[in-house]
């Protein structure tokens, strides 16, 4: 199987054999010449930026030499694939508006950018004369030992390494498999230099997890992405239902009120004003059903005037002191709604409470909420109290539920949710 990298390539036995030595000392050399560019760059950029200081108040140098690192990364990046083929991810995230002043915005608040400008600084103050000396030791001088037979058939007498002159031909050819010698000796020099090379440029400027951090982003935007589809159709379900089997079913009710008036008393009547009965009854379960999906204070009103209303449609006398500065995101409106109908359905059914309390608002990016009775505790997540879903509809915006209900009471359910500021 072919080694994925030189650090696997250095434990195979034909590694000296494969590419990976030639691999190596490219990566080493370009890394070399890439480094020399990168301070002739960095050292006319501080030469002109006095000028630059001095005629725009030193901001164009500033953001210069802060996304300085972004195209040496780019390269580095590209260099990897020499010695470690395995996908090295961008780091950087792609700007939420287009135009300069949002990718600019984005990249100086990057901790990447800020890794990348340390790599740059790093590459062109050490690592290159470390990956020229190691390109020269493995490779160079091992050459030019060994071509010491061609020298002296060219030149008549060959200088070793410019330290040592031999004029006879065994020496020559003594001289030639010394150089073969230190020739493998340097490949593998050459692999473990350009490997440990490798892992640093990776963790500074393509680190493993940077495509994990950006999957994890997705799918945090896929949520809400799925969380607004869901309330979507939920609000189209309702409007649907209200604007259409609501509509028929009203008109159906009056037209059986009708015929039963005109109905002579008997059977028929009877059917009738039974008929009439079971459409009223659909009818109001449908308007509950309606209210239930996404009702139309909350859609019209906000938060504030639906948590009012459920409180109000309470069979348990509810006090309400919720102060919200505006509307909040559908979604979270949403949540926080049914969140508080389910409790207080709880409220009423279970806990035997003579009254509750629904308080809150929205401080400090989060929006707090309350829900509390004086009933007799003994509440648990999991039991049948609808809680545990509550808890998952929470948790999908990133919030949180907690309970505190002793036996005896009271019970306090309490949820927080990030959102923006009302709005």
């Amino acid at each position: 199987m072919h080694p994925r990298n030189v650090w696997r390539a250095l434990s195979r036995p034909g590694y000296l054999l494969s590419a990976w030595p030639w691999r190596s000392a490219a990566y080493l050399l370009t890394g070399a010449v890439t480094g020399a560019v990168v301070l002739v760059a960095v050292a006319v950029s501080a030469a002109a930026g006095g000028v630059l200081a001095l005629a725009l108040v030193g901001v164009p140098l500033l953001l210069g030499t802060a996304l300085a690192g972004i195209p040496v990364a780019a390269v580095e990046r590209l260099r990897l694939r020499l010695v470690d083929p395995e996908p090295a991810p961008d780091p950087h995230e792609p700007p939420r508006e287009p135009g300069l002043r949002a990718w600019l915005s984005t990249r100086l608040r990057e901790r990447a950018t800020w890794r990348e400008l340390g790599h740059a600084l790093l590459f062109a103050g050490l690592l290159w004369p470390v990956d020229a000396l190691v390109f020269t030791a493995g490779l160079l001088c091992p050459l030019s030992v060994t071509v010491t037979p061609l020298l002296l058939a060219v030149l008549g007498e060959a200088k070793v390494l410019k330290l040592w002159t031999v004029a006879t031909w065994p020496a020559a050819f003594g001289c030639a498999a010394l150089g073969l010698l230190l020739l493998a000796l340097g490949a593998y020099l050459l692999g473990v230099a350009a490997g440990a090379r490798a892992g640093l440029a990776r963790m500074l400027v393509a680190p493993r997890d940077a495509g994990l951090g950006a999957r994890v982003a997705e799918l945090a935007r896929s949520r809400v992405r799925l969380v607004d589809a869901f309330e979507a159709e939920r609000r189209r379900i309702e409007r649907d239902l209200h604007d259409g089997a609501q509509q028929r079913l009203v008109a159906l009710t009056m037209t059986l009120g009708l015929a039963r008036l005109d109905a002579p008393p008997g059977p028929l009547a009877d059917r009738l004003a039974q008929a009439h009965e079971e459409a009223g009854a659909v009818l109001a379960e449908l308007r509950e059903l309606i209210h239930g999906i996404h009702p139309k204070v909350l859609a019209d009103y906000g938060l504030e005037a639906a948590v009012a209303d459920a409180a109000d449609r309470s069979a348990v006398p509810v006090d309400v002191d919720l102060e919200l500065p505006g509307r909040l995101p559908q979604a979270v409106e949403a949540a926080a709604y049914f969140v508080v109908c389910e409790a207080l359905a709880n409220v009423a059914r279970h806990s035997g409470a003579s009254r509750a309390e629904v308080s809150g608002g929205h401080r400090d990016g989060r929006l707090l909420l309350r829900i509390r009775d004086d009933g007799r505790g003994g509440a648990r997540a999991g039991a049948g109290s609808g809680l545990t879903g509550l808890a998952d509809r929470v948790s999908v915006l990133d919030g949180r539920l907690s309970l505190s209900s002793p036996p005896g009471g009271p019970t306090l359910l309490r949820v927080e949710i990030p959102c923006e500021a009302a709005r």
